[in-house]
């Protein structure tokens, strides 16, 4: 069993899928592991590290590989190296690329998505999302305090008071609990807000307040899965109208609210963010599908007025080293759960749940029923 490590073709993605820690385990399973050159080397790792780990650098590294783990979609130009039948897994983005889910198709490998991982026990190990949103959360307040004219903690000094900054963030998932935590631990007074009911004592417990219309379309505001549900749009606009208000005191907003497959909603209007003072900040972990908020720019910071609006894309990938650590773990944990341990060779089953919910196609086709091709 060979298993490749990709280089990543986009030069916006500085991560890697693979850790010197991942390439010993995957030695222990009986793999073979061969590395492009340079993969790690915008996140830390020089090659000598994952040779001391006991992996090949090799341009060659994914001809005749089984299994080819990457950071983001192959491309049809990555595509044409891979052997057919071979299992491609990376975080796939597969809603609205339908055409890029038919080139996968064609070239006749298997490619999982790890983004669509369930949000079961077993697969907390392998929850992407979590890993990379954790410290999307976290960097987005980095961003804001360096974006920031102003300290973020109170500070008492014989020449005068310096004031505490008010942060708010809008979205509680994992994202928004460590942008509160970071917030916090920099000293900040911190309000956030969502439509999951659930987020409020999760809210309170790392010293923020919580802001919400608390009304009964609030308390049934949650999926089964532990996602946010679409709201109203009655509840939207008395959301929108006490935001509104309370925006208005904020120096810095982080918002995180991304609902999988769908535009992110939006959250700030541009009246909203024309009532900031100048000198404030706002931070859009949404901005690849969209936006929360009205105004942003991916990839930009826009200054409007004196207020900032950053959306900044790929804002793991702005902590490159920590962010591949984690998901090349997340990998490790996924392909473990493929390999037979006594022969050490491949053994997918199909009808595990994790392949179900991940596989996207197999053997020349789209196989994932959320993305099979429209019918004319």
């Amino acid at each position: 069993m060979k298993i490749a490590i990709a280089k990543e073709i986009d030069p916006s993605e500085p991560r890697v899928a693979a850790s010197p820690d991942t390439v010993k385990k995957f030695k222990a399973l009986g793999a073979d592991v061969a590395i492009e050159p340079g993969a790690g080397i915008k996140s830390g790792v020089p090659d000598s590290d994952f040779v001391a780990a006991g992996a090949a650098v090799t341009a060659d590294a994914v001809k005749d590989a089984d299994i080819v783990v990457k950071v983001r979609r192959p491309e049809a130009s990555e595509l044409a190296r891979y052997k057919r039948g071979a299992l491609v897994i990376a975080i796939m983005d597969p809603y609205g690329n339908e055409a890029a889910l038919k080139t996968i198709a064609d070239a006749g490998v298997s490619a999982f998505a790890m983004e669509l991982m369930p949000r079961i026990t077993r697969a907390q190990v392998m929850d992407v999302l979590s890993s990379q949103a954790n410290l999307a959360g976290y960097r987005a307040v980095i961003e804001a305090a360096e974006a920031f004219g102003r300290a973020f903690p109170m500070m008492m000094t014989a020449a005068g008071t310096v004031p505490a900054a008010k942060v708010f963030v809008m979205g509680v998932g994992v994202a928004g609990l460590q942008a509160i935590a970071t917030a916090r631990r920099l000293g900040a007074v911190v309000t956030a807000t969502d439509v999951r009911p659930a987020t409020k004592e999760q809210v309170e417990s790392l010293g923020a307040k919580f802001l919400a219309v608390e009304d009964e379309e609030f308390k049934n505001a949650q999926t089964a899965g532990g996602y946010a549900k679409e709201m109203s749009k009655e509840y939207q606009a008395k959301q929108a109208e006490l935001t509104a208000e309370h925006i208005k005191k904020q120096d810095i907003i982080i918002t995180t609210a991304l609902i999988p497959g769908r535009p992110a909603p939006r959250l700030v209007t541009a009246e909203m963010v024309r009532s900031m003072k100048p000198g404030s900040v706002l931070v859009d972990l949404a901005v690849e599908r969209g936006g929360n908020i009205e105004g942003v720019k991916a990839g930009k910071i826009v200054d409007l007025d004196g207020v900032k609006i950053i959306g900044f894309t790929n804002v793991a990938g702005r902590v490159a080293a920590s962010a591949s650590s984690l998901y090349a773990r997340n990998l490790f944990s996924f392909i473990e759960t493929l390999v037979d341990k006594t022969t050490k060779a491949l053994a997918v089953n199909w009808d595990d749940e994790l392949v179900k919910a991940t596989a996207l196609t197999r053997n020349g086709a789209v196989i994932h029923p959320n993305f099979q091709p429209k019918s004319a």
